[in-house]
């Protein structure tokens, strides 16, 4: 499962991030297995989603979204 499959207010769990590029920016933007996140919005078409996660707001474009593996959080 990646951020992509959350819905709007749910929360998952970080617990990895695929290895290509992104992935140091990722980490430098607070996005680190064992954070959560919570999806706060999408936009129209799903691109970019706005995702909480480090007690700060980010906007990601989906295919940096999709490099997010997540396990569901239950509330």
């Amino acid at each position: 499962m990646t951020a992509v499959d959350l819905n709007t207010g749910e929360k998952g769990i970080i617990v990895a991030l695929e290895h290509n590029e992104l992935m140091l920016k990722l980490v430098e933007m607070g996005c680190y297995p064992g954070k959560t996140i919570e999806i706060i919005n999408r936009s129209l078409f799903k691109d970019p989603i706005c995702i909480k996660v480090s007690g700060y707001q980010l906007l990601l474009r989906k295919e940096e979204a999709q490099c997010i593996k997540i396990e569901y959080c239950h509330q």
